[in-house]
């Protein structure tokens, strides 16, 4: 089957026809009075404008729709040379890889199956809307299982959502199917995620009725030609609030019939349904433990009512209890002596630090720890604790940062907490849209560069024009590049963590200590400041947390003087008078770090001041009020905790420290009424501050 697409102008030209025609509807909208005409955002990073070619596009004859999606992206967008589409059978290549060649007709596309046709297309657009030459290569992903969770709410809210609502629109379905999902899961193939679960792991029972996967089966419908299975969380205790049962013990005979009729259920409406997420006894959830099982024993059990129809079990371990005085080891005391235990469609699903997804971590030790166990890691999308979505917070640099010292060939496979709602622009912020594109790239090929993922995503969505200045568009990757940096310095170096307000996560509240609350639910608890120092002993000679980690860096990370300074304070509790690297203190130190997140900030503001004249007014708008929240938070940030953390070292803050301007029973008076769902807005901040 050969098509004809229309000849399509240069790079250049697209951006400059794409800025004209913005200016012309501006200055329309000015002259009329009419708003119809302003950024969106919906198109992410795919906005590719369309082609008026005549490059010939070859594909196979085939009556698939992955084969007709590729069709479709390819007459769009693609422009260059005449390009051929091949499935060409390469024990190489697997189910999703592809292979990039030219042959004496031409350059081909080949892959074994229409799934990896529609990657490669994808890739080769994302070369040519990046400006790149087209790489002549061969591709296949590092992990088959490459999921989004979804922290959504069968009521439509979202948990740590800061995009808006759900975008799925449970009341709707079965019967009006909203033509977002397949936009979505057009997102989601074009950097190659191939898994999405759709709710919440704190879940209703209620997903696994009859009623909602007949709507569960919709949404699968339109994801299926994009190659993305859908995935559910479910409730341990469905058994008892769903089926009637007197237990959900996982050795019950009637509880292991009950999962084995749910999953023979769910695989007649959904054949290629990829399994459950499984949040047990964590934060109230029930769980296996309950019935003084193992998780190993409520995971198999799972596990072997799926396997008959190819299901998988994803578990997570993220566990944590009083049980023991350092909540950072829980995951592992749990779950280490449990290595081998685990059936082989069950994979161990571990967030990428032993907390809970703070600015910066060590990585969890449970990595690693079981080699007979297959691991996966669990990294925040989400901007939980990063600013929700009124801070720039690139978090590839996070990512790689695991990287360094996880093998990506250790795990199994990889999740992403999604920070996707029903705003237009899908995620709040726009810039919030990199670290979906990212933790997409990274599924694929966790070997890619925070950089070479930064010069991917920029031109394509915020489509400046290619005769943009070098030194502009340096500023704006700079900019990106150095945003998670900024945030840690602002929020927490040095290795403080959970300094946050309770509950919501929102600003800065090293004080908080709630009567009858739990421990480890107090920033107290983490950061350990008395007269003496500051910081979390978790040497050999406090709660021994190290020697979770192997050998060799558990020396390193136990020595004072040679663990790394972004995690000491995480691992040492040092006095206020210790020297750093820098022959500063450890209280100039922290005071210099608190100045230079803030002084990062203003720097990020210039940045994209200089950009304005080549960006979107109404995107440069939007990112720009977000940045000016963001300057003022990381003021927030910085006196509150300077201020309280005086009271403790009794220094003075130096000459090259702005002062702060207010007092610290000013700054403990701030209460933002807001909840786990939503991002507080500019008007409210400013209300309360």
């Amino acid at each position: 089957m050969t098509t004809r697409v229309a000849s399509k102008p240069s790079t250049a030209e697209v951006r400059g026809m794409n800025k004209l025609k913005s200016l012309i509807l501006a200055v329309t909208a000015i002259l009329t009075g009419s708003t119809a005409w302003a950024y969106d955002g919906s198109c992410l990073w795919l906005s590719g404008a369309d082609n008026d070619n005549q490059a010939v596009i070859t594909v196979p004859k085939s009556k698939s729709p992955t084969v007709a999606i590729a069709a479709e992206e390819l007459n769009k967008s693609w422009h260059g040379e005449p390009l051929r589409l091949e499935i060409k059978r390469d024990k190489h290549l697997g189910n999703e890889g592809f292979r990039v060649y030219r042959d004496k007709k031409g350059l081909v596309l080949s892959a074994n199956n229409d799934l990896g046709l529609l990657y490669g297309s994808y890739a080769l657009l994302r070369d040519n809307a990046a400006g790149k030459a087209i790489a002549l290569r061969e591709e296949t992903p590092a992990y088959n299982v490459r999921v989004l969770n979804h922290w959504d709410n069968l009521d439509g809210t979202i948990e740590r959502g800061y995009s808006g609502h759900s975008i799925w629109n449970w009341d709707e379905l079965p019967d009006v199917v909203s033509p977002r999902y397949r936009e979505y899961a057009r997102a989601n193939a074009s950097v190659g995620i191939n898994g999405v679960v759709l709710n919440n792991v704190n879940a209703s029972s209620k997903i696994l009725s009859a009623e909602y996967l007949a709507k569960v089966a919709k949404i699968a419908d339109v994801f299926r030609p994009y190659g993305i299975k859908v995935y559910l969380s479910i409730n341990f205790a469905s058994p008892m609030q769903l089926g009637g049962l007197s237990t959900a013990d996982p050795l019950d005979k009637d509880v292991i019939a009950w999962w084995k009729q749910k999953a023979k259920e769910i695989y007649s409406l959904i054949p290629d349904f990829g399994g459950f997420l499984v949040k047990a006894n964590s934060e109230g959830q029930p769980g296996p433990c309950d019935y003084g099982r193992t998780h190993a024993e409520g995971a198999n059990m799972m596990a072997r009512a799926l396997k008959p129809h190819g299901g998988i079990v994803m578990w997570r371990a993220f566990v944590y209890s009083p049980a023991d005085a350092d909540r950072a080891k829980q995951a592992y005391i749990e779950f280490q002596p449990l290595d081998g235990k685990f059936d082989d469609n069950v994979i161990v699903q571990i967030k990428n630090g032993p907390i809970d997804f703070q600015p910066r971590e060590p990585y969890s030790p449970l990595f690693g720890a079981m080699p007979q166990t297959d691991q996966m890691v669990e990294f925040q999308v989400t901007q939980e604790y990063l600013g929700h979505s009124n801070h720039i917070a690139y978090l590839a640099p996070m990512w790689t940062e695991f990287f360094d010292y996880v093998s990506p060939s250790s795990l199994k496979a990889i999740a992403g907490v999604a920070n996707v709602g029903n705003d237009t622009n899908w995620t709040g912020h726009p810039m919030a849209q990199a670290n979906w594109y990212a933790f997409g790239r990274l599924a694929w090929n966790p070997q890619l560069s925070s950089e070479e993922i930064i010069d991917e995503w920029m031109p394509m969505t915020l489509n400046y024009p290619e005769n943009t200045p070098k030194e502009v568009t340096d500023g704006l990757k700079k900019m990106m590049l150095d945003s998670r940096e900024a945030v840690v310095d602002y929020m927490m170096p040095l290795g403080l963590h959970h300094l946050f307000a309770f509950g919501h996560h929102y600003g800065p509240e090293p004080w908080c200590d709630i009567k009858g609350g739990r421990p480890d639910w107090m920033p107290p608890y983490y950061h350990r400041a008395d007269s003496a120092g500051l910081g979390f002993n978790r040497s050999s000679s406090g709660s021994n947390a190290v020697a979770q980690y192997p050998a060799q860096l558990a020396k390193k990370l136990d020595d004072i003087n040679t663990c790394p300074e972004e995690f000491i304070l995480w691992f040492h509790h040092v006095p206020w008078d210790f020297k750093m690297k820098s022959g500063a203190t450890l209280w100039q130190e922290l005071c210099n770090r608190y100045q230079s997140g803030v002084e990062s900030v203003e720097t990020m503001q210039r940045q994209w001041t200089a950009a304005k004249p080549y960006i979107d007014p109404e995107l440069w708008n939007d990112v720009n009020e977000r940045l000016m929240t963001q300057a003022r938070d990381a003021n927030w940030w910085r006196e509150g905790c300077l201020l309280y953390f005086q009271q403790f070292s009794g220094m003075p803050i130096p000459d090259n420290v702005t002062p702060p301007v207010h007092t610290l029973d000013q700054l403990k008076g701030i209460k933002l009424g807001i909840s786990n769902y939503e991002c507080p807005t500019p008007e409210l901040l400013n209300s309360k501050r």
